[in-house]
This record gives C-alpha cells, sequence and structure tokens, in this order.
C-alpha cells in the first residue's frame, strides 16, 4: 500500500489539513485543557448537572436537519477497521450503515491511517478488492452498500506524523479531513455524502469547534452547507447533560446521537474515580443496560433525540459468533436479541452490531418494531423525565466486585494491549470483539479497586498491587504463549491501571511506544 501514500498525501490535500490545524489547533487546546479543570473540580466534591446558562436552548422550539441521503434507515449499523477485508465484509453484510473506524477500533499506526483512507476511496468507487494469504479473495457484490459513515480520532489524539509549523495535527482533523477532501464530492456524485461519527466529546463547546470545522471545510471545496452529516457519540458522563445543546450546535449538521455505552461506563469510571463507594462499579460484566444510571441514560437520549427530530441509534452487540461452541453460540444470540429487542421497543431507530452474522437479528427485531417505517423519530417519548440525580445514580448498580471479575479485566486489558502495539485495533477475546472502550473499562476498573480499597465478594482478598501482580502472571500464563511476548503490554498495563496518576486516555501512552 505504501506505493499508493501519494494518492492521499497529495500537496493539495495537505494545504487543505495545514489550513485546518491553523485555524482550529488553539481551540482544540483550549477545550482540552477545560476538561482538566472539570475533572479537578469533580475531584474536588463538584458534580455533573444540566447546565444553566444553556436552558433556553433546552426550552427552545427547534429541530436539526431532515436525514440526508442514505441516513433515513438506520435500523442496523455495523462496525468495524478500515482494512480491506473488514470493510468489504461490513459494506456486503446487509447492514445499512457501516461505521468506518480510525478511532476505537483501530491502531493508529501509519500505515492503517493512510491505507484506510485509500481503502475508504476505493470501496466508494467499487475498486476494492481483497486477497487472503490462503488465497481467498473478498470483493464488494452488487447492488447496494451499507452507507459508509467515518469515525475519526478524538480531540484528544495527535499524529505525529503530520507537523505543521512543527506541531503535531490533530487526529480528528487529519482524518476527517483527508477523508472529506478527496471523498466528500466522489459520495455526492453518488447520491450520498460526507458523514461523519464524532466520539469523545465532553461538552457542547467541543459540538461547536466541529460545526466551525464543517463550515469552513464546506467552504473550501465549494460543497453546500449543511451537506456534512454527523451523529455524536453520547459517551462521556459530561456530554450526557449536554445532549440537546450538542444537537443545537450541530443542528444543519446533526445526524443524531449514539449511545456509546461502553466508553461511558468508562468515563463514569474515571470523572468519580476518587469519590469512594457511591460510584464504585461491580464486575463489567454485570454492568447491563437495565442498571439505574445507564437505564436513565439511554432514555434520556431516545427522548432528546426524537424532541428534536434526531436519529437516537443504540449500543454495540459485542459478541462474534462461535460455531464450534453451539450451546455458548444459543445462550449469547438469546442476549443480543434481548438488547436489541428492548432498544428497538424504547424508541431506537437503529443499533450497532460487531459482527456480520450479527446484522440477521438485529435486523429482525427492528423489522418487527419499524415494519416498513424507515425509523421511529415519531415516538417522542414524552412520558420521559430524567434528573441528574439519575444519570449520576452509579450506586445502585446491581452486582459484585469479584476477583473473577479483577481476573477478567486484567486479562482482557493485556491481551488488548498486546494486540494493539502490534497494529490491531478490534481484537476477539472470551467469544467478545473488544476495542479501546473494553479495554478502557478493564484497566480503570483495575485502578478504581485498588485505590478505594476494595475486598472481593468471592475470595475476600483486598485489591493490593501485590494481588495484581499475582493474577497478572497468572494471566498471562494461562495464554499459553511465551510470557516475554507480553512483556511491553504488560507494563503498558501496570501504568495505565495501577500507577498513582491516572492517564486519560490508554491509548496516549501505548500511542508513544508505536513508530
Amino acid at each position: 500500500m505504501r506505493e499508493r501514500f501519494h494518492e492521499v498525501l497529495t500537496p493539495e490535500a495537505l494545504t487543505f489539513l495545514a489550513e485546518l490545524h491553523r485555524t482550529f489547533d488553539a481551540r482544540r487546546r483550549d477545550l482540552l485543557a477545560k476538561r482538566t479543570e472539570r475533572e479537578a473540580e469533580l475531584a474536588a466534591g463538584g458534580t455533573l448537572d444540566f447546565l444553566e446558562e444553556t436552558r433556553h436552548i433546552r426550552e427552545g422550539d427547534w429541530r436539526v436537519a431532515d436525514p440526508a441521503p442514505g441516513l433515513e434507515d438506520r435500523r442496523v449499523e455495523i462496525t468495524g477497521p478500515t482494512d480491506a477485508k473488514m470493510a468489504i465484509n461490513a459494506l456486503n453484510s446487509g447492514a445499512k450503515v457501516w461505521l468506518a473506524d480510525h478511532e476505537d477500533a483501530n491502531t493508529p499506526l501509519w500505515e492503517n491511517v493512510i491505507a484506510g483512507q485509500l481503502n475508504l476511496r476505493d470501496a466508494i468507487e467499487r475498486k476494492l478488492s481483497f486477497t487472503s494469504p490462503e488465497g481467498k479473495r473478498y470483493a464488494l457484490k452488487d447492488g447496494e452498500l451499507a452507507t459508509i459513515v467515518v469515525r475519526p480520532r478524538g480531540w484528544h489524539l495527535t499524529e505525529k506524523h503530520i507537523l505543521v509549523d512543527g506541531e503535531r495535527m490533530s487526529g480528528s482533523l487529519v482524518d476527517f479531513g483527508l477523508y472529506f477532501f478527496h471523498c466528500a464530492k466522489l459520495q455526492l456524485e453518488r447520491g450520498s455524502g460526507p458523514y461523519f461519527y464524532l466520539p469523545k466529546m465532553e461538552s457542547h463547546l467541543e459540538a461547536r469547534l466541529w460545526n466551525d470545522v464543517f463550515v469552513l471545510a464546506q467552504e473550501r471545496l465549494g460543497i453546500p452547507g449543511g451537506t456534512i452529516r454527523a451523529t455524536v457519540l453520547v459517551e462521556t458522563y459530561p456530554a450526557a447533560f449536554e445532549m440537546e445543546e450538542i444537537l443545537y450546535e450541530l443542528r444543519e449538521h446533526s445526524a443524531g446521537l449514539n449511545a456509546g455505552r461502553w466508553d461511558y461506563i468508562f468515563s463514569a469510571i474515571k470523572k468519580f474515580r476518587t469519590r469512594g463507594k457511591d460510584f464504585l462499579l461491580p464486575d463489567r460484566n454485570s454492568v447491563t443496560m437495565t442498571a439505574p444510571f445507564m437505564r436513565a441514560y439511554t432514555e434520556l437520549l431516545v427522548r432528546t433525540c426524537h424532541k428534536r427530530g434526531a436519529h437516537a441509534i443504540g449500543g454495540m452487540a459485542a459478541f462474534i459468533p462461535n460455531r464450534r461452541d453451539p450451546e455458548v453460540n444459543e445462550a449469547a444470540l438469546e442476549k443480543v436479541r434481548a438488547d436489541k429487542t428492548r432498544e428497538a421497543n424504547d424508541g431506537f431507530d437503529g443499533s450497532w452490531v460487531a459482527h456480520p452474522d450479527l446484522v440477521p437479528i438485529c435486523r429482525e427485531v427492528f423489522d418487527g418494531v419499524l415494519g416498513e417505517a424507515p425509523n421511529q423519530r415519531d415516538k417522542t417519548r414524552d412520558e420521559i423525565s430524567v434528573t441528574a440525580a439519575q444519570l449520576l445514580d452509579v450506586k445502585d448498580t446491581p452486582g459484585e466486585m469479584t476477583e473473577t471479575g479483577l481476573r477478567n479485566a486484567v486479562s482482557v486489558g493485556i491481551q488488548y494491549l498486546a494486540a494493539w502495539l502490534r497494529g490491531s485495533g478490534a481484537v476477539a477475546i472470551f467469544n467478545l470483539m473488544e476495542d479501546a472502550a473494553t479495554a478502557e473499562i478493564s484497566r480503570s476498573q483495575v485502578w478504581q479497586w485498588l485505590h478505594n480499597d476494595v475486598t472481593l465478594a468471592d475470595s475476600r482478598e483486598k485489591v493490593t498491587r501485590e494481588l495484581i501482580d499475582r493474577i497478572t502472571a497468572e494471566e498471562i500464563a494461562k495464554l499459553g504463549d511465551d510470557p516475554s511476548g507480553y512483556d511491553e503490554a504488560r507494563a503498558l498495563f501496570m501504568e495505565v491501571a495501577v500507577a498513582d496518576d491516572f492517564a486519560d486516555f490508554l491509548t496516549l501512552p501505548a500511542y508513544e511506544r508505536m513508530p
């Protein structure tokens, strides 16, 4: 692929990126500083609440833009990285939308960043193909493919391989800018458009920055305003209190909100990690969508979106079907069906899956609720009223903190980081497709339990550094590989899971270990 990188890194495209950086990077860094200030306020005893200064927006009469072509019916969305094989499988899967991921399911190796852009353009032009080392050929099918929606990196990540005036560029602006520059007009010519998923935002001011980026980008390429459409992942705790404001800032470019539930759980831990037992969560696998604070979050999301005419998209089904174990397979598929049924009945317009084999289940469930209708944005859920206290009610989450859960967190975290450092951001572990979000939950729970003197319910042991070290050695030994192959992943996991200082994102120190 390297011989084609010049097709992406053209002088014109790099000039466009430089303008984005010079226009917006100072604001980006100011907004990241505001995150740090807010986190310090929470650590000092503050809390989260709906903003008084934006009450007029929440009480105002406004709606977002009507759905753009290819985004009216989103009943099944499949997620995954942009390598050729995964891209072809996603586009052929029968899903309505493919979230083409340059973020949590992608490792930002330079090869991945640029090859992903080439694969996206080739897919739009229906030229994308792939032949495996075993000789199996993958190609795009004839007929309708999933609508492409690109997820760039979050505002906090930088790109070390592109410098402007001696400074690293924002990973967000690199991923957005290259795709938009090369593919926006191609998509419009084919009756679609440049569509995006925006991750990790913590405030409506960060949404305002994205909107200003969109306005400038459309002007530079001579594309009408409002052509870009963006769906925002509500996957940080602060963003849950600013859903309406985020939609408002993006309203002519808005395509809705998504319940990014795994990162949301991570954010809940991160923001209140020093606040004691009222914010301690049980084992990750015990934190379901029926937990009170998660239920409040999803109910508010549907109510907010449909009040403003926007799509509400449900959370991820991460299970990977295992044809060799029918019993495990059947039990897991029933859980997926129940999860999607709850979402469809709650008013969501669609939902996410991580594997093509789950597309038929998700489609069947939403077909049963939507019928021939493309969505249920008219289901406004006027009866829903969610308070700040309900969103913050972590303490009533059922479940226990166990050695089994601790072992799972350590094993998943280390296995994921080992794969990430080798260049893979979407990793099959214990029959689940794990990405950076679930690894973040794993390491943040270990940190929280360690720093809050948790005693495990099953073993009655207190979580200490010594216990974590012992469990880590035992779990690595179970993997059956040469233990030394996990040395770097183990060191990184310990850096982000047990150190006194809590790293905001594990991908930050991980990226610095990458060429």
